[in-house]
């Protein structure tokens, strides 16, 4: 058995709780579902219990990250991306932070309304996710990952990191 602290354990559960709180019913694995559904948090102590096969699951599944796996790091290889194989540019910042600058020709869909605008994320291309600093990213590519999807990747350095390559933003809504 593992010793994990309890705020691990909370964080894997709250995350595995919003990813799974907006899917349409019968989107998630049924195994996962049934894993899931055992999992609770109690609230005022911050008391969590894990069932351990979920809890084994998430352990294999972030073990099995290649290190700079899912992640595109520099500038210059997302433009080949996007230039080589069409790869979908996707700003998971709010509407006001992408319209204030975002990469040309990326789509903005908030991070909390990834799972309910899934359908506008492809699974036959890259996908590459991006915003701010790099958090909000990585959180909707483990969502993704989760569900399935193969063709996800975050851009670590995201808006930060373009602007200081020199890159130009476009302004405006989508």
């Amino acid at each position: 058995m593992w010793e994990v602290s309890n705020m691990l354990k909370l964080f894997l559960t709250v995350v595995l709780g919003l990813c799974l709180s907006f899917l349409p019913a019968g989107t998630l694995n049924p195994t996962l579902a049934a894993l899931a559904a055992t999992s609770t948090v109690g609230a005022p102590q911050g008391v969590v219990t894990l069932n351990e096969n979920l809890f084994g699951e998430i352990d294999s599944y972030l073990g099995s990250i290649p290190k700079g796996y899912y992640t595109v790091m520099k500038v210059d290889a997302l433009k080949a991306l996007v230039q080589r194989e069409s790869a979908l540019l996707v700003d998971v910042r709010e509407p006001a932070e992408y319209a204030a600058g975002h990469i040309a020709g990326a789509i903005n869909i908030p991070l909390r309304t990834l799972t309910q605008n899934i359908d506008k994320i492809p699974q036959n291309r890259p996908a590459v996710l991006y915003c701010g600093s790099g958090y909000r990213s990585a959180m909707g590519v483990m969502a993704l990952q989760m569900l399935g999807y193969k063709n996800v990747r975050g851009f670590p350095p995201s808006v930060q990191g373009w602007k200081a390559a020199g890159e130009p933003l476009e302004r405006g809504t989508a």
